[in-house]
């Protein structure tokens, strides 16, 4: 038997229409006979062309509001029949069955019901039954089937049918086949996700993720890398950087995707009420975030942060970006600006930067997706680090208690350091970091860094010393011991939050006093490795 084969009867069923006509026109122009069910039919028929009612083959209307049409046998076996097996052509011959050697079909859209607030019993309807059973069964025959199940693939498959003449190969039937199993096992794991949430279930018995292929990228975070970038199909592709919209620039990259998404969860945190904030991210990790009573402003705080660390960094903004601030950015070289909005002003001078990624992203709130990571063998999967601080849950520990703008730059520090990579040490003032110590595996390094670059940020701005004066220090964990206390306190830190509950707990409050700081413990800490 060739592997090359003619198309001669067509089932087409399709909640989304768009490109239906034309590719119905075109099989018909062939020859194809169309077999349709109601929706579709009536689109077809409306538009003159000669349509098949599927249940002329079932004999069964559509009963029970449609939710039963195509679960027939006359229906599957023709799509499953083994055109070279001679016990399923005498099935087909005893049975009055014929074949069906394309199947055109996508699905009730449950990933966009859920996402626009739908109530349960609606987004339940929205679960589809038929579609993916007559989908499955196609892309299983794959060898006598093709099965197309997106609009994406209506030009390759005219194409194909094109080149030879009326026909499609095993390869072509074989990577649809792949697509297909790749759509159905999407739709499954986005019903599995909302059902799970639903039921209240934290830990599902079997975990599936639910992505769509947005963009193949150039590569990794390393040429050798080949990469792709996929939009959660949970939310229908419509939130965080799956909604973006680039105005202008070279195409994104997956280091420059990482660090927008960086760039948001921490303006996730800053909702535009609580005043305008800028974040300048550099390799997935803050280095410099800043409130300020005017974006422009905002930004030069988060910018005298790191000046060095800041130079081809994300700058991102949780409100619109106006001309003075556009001003602003394009003096330093940046790779990215993201922002819920760009001003048209400010679009303009963007555009003397051609090759500066501009990007219109709604900022998310806090995430209820989980957090995923691979991990060798297996998925490691949690809760995203979104527990809100209470104000009840704050200890003053110290014998100095914080005076109101040292607990409000507390307050901002804490958000901001959970966002540091540990062991992390952030420092600030007036609700803007001032220096940053990260990812090193000794909380004393960290300490060390935070220092060293707020001696730098003092030169650089000619500041008098000491190098952290009047700031607070943020630390995501405990402190073991009190050395870390000792050198900030040395350094000019007034006041510090951090968790608490270590076994030296007592020896570093003791610290703490002695040089006059006033200290606060959430007891919740912030690892982020």
């Amino acid at each position: 038997m060739t592997d090359v084969l003619p198309v001669q009867r067509a089932l087409l069923s399709v909640f989304d229409k768009d490109g239906l006509l034309p590719l119905a026109r075109a099989l018909a122009a062939r020859g194809v006979e169309l077999l349709a069910t109601g929706g579709t039919k009536q689109a077809l028929h409306a538009a003159g062309l000669a349509v098949r009612d599927i249940a002329t083959l079932t004999g069964w209307p559509e009963i029970m509001g449609g939710r039963v049409k195509t679960l027939h046998p006359a229906i599957h076996a023709g799509l499953l029949a083994v055109r070279d097996d001679a016990a399923s052509q005498q099935d087909m011959r005893i049975h009055a069955i014929r074949p069906i050697d394309l199947l055109v079909v996508n699905l009730y859209p449950f990933a966009e019901t859920i996402a626009k607030g739908a109530g349960y019993a609606e987004a339940v309807d929205m679960i589809d039954i038929g579609g993916p059973a007559m989908i499955r069964a196609a892309a299983k025959n794959h060898e006598f089937v093709a099965t197309v199940v997106s609009t994406e693939d209506y030009p390759a498959l005219l194409g194909e049918l094109e080149a030879r003449d009326g026909h499609t190969c095993r390869a072509f039937r074989q990577r649809l086949a792949q697509i297909a199993y790749g759509y159905t096992a999407t739709y499954d794991a986005a019903v599995s996700g909302w059902m799970a949430a639903q039921a209240g279930v934290q830990t599902p018995r079997h975990h599936m993720s639910a992505a769509t292929l947005a963009q193949p990228l150039r590569y990794g975070e390393n040429p050798h890398q080949k990469a792709a970038f996929y939009v959660d199909a949970l939310g229908g592709g419509g939130t965080g950087l799956g909604a973006a919209q680039q105005h202008q620039g070279k195409a994104l990259s997956y280091n420059n995707i990482n660090d927008a998404s960086a760039a948001l969860e921490i303006l996730s945190a800053f909702p535009r009420s609580s005043g305008a904030c800028c974040a300048i991210v550099k390799h997935a990790s803050p280095c410099g975030v800043a409130l300020g009573g005017t974006m422009r402003s905002a930004w030069q705080k988060a910018y005298d942060c790191d000046r060095d660390s800041a130079f081809g960094g994300i700058v991102a903004c949780n409100g619109a970006v106006d001309a003075a601030t556009a001003e602003a950015i394009i003096s330093v070289f940046t790779e990215i600006v993201v922002a819920p909005a760009i001003e048209p002003p400010a679009l303009e001078i963007f555009k003397g930067r051609p090759n500066l990624r501009v990007l219109s992203v709604p900022v998310p709130s806090n995430s209820t997706l989980p957090h995923m990571r691979q991990v060798l063998g297996g998925v490691l999967v949690q809760e995203r680090d979104t527990h809100p601080l209470r104000r009840a849950d704050l200890r003053v520990v110290s014998q100095r208690r914080p005076s109101s703008q040292e607990k409000a730059d507390m307050l901002f520090a804490w958000q901001v350091v959970k966002h540091v990579p540990s062991n992390g040490i952030l420092c600030a003032q007036a609700e803007a970091t001032v220096a940053i110590g990260a990812g090193q595996t000794s909380r004393i390094d960290s300490m060390r860094i935070a220092i060293f670059r707020a001696q730098q940020r003092c030169e650089t701005l000619r500041l008098p010393g000491p190098c952290l004066g009047g700031a607070v220090l943020a630390s995501d964990a405990f402190f073991p011991f009190a050395d870390v206390v000792l050198m900030a306190a040395d350094a000019g830190v007034r006041a510090i939050i951090q968790p608490g509950g270590g076994r030296n707990e007592a020896e570093v409050i003791k610290a703490a006093d002695a040089a006059g700081l006033a200290m606060i413990c959430t007891g919740m800490r912030h690892f982020r490795h």
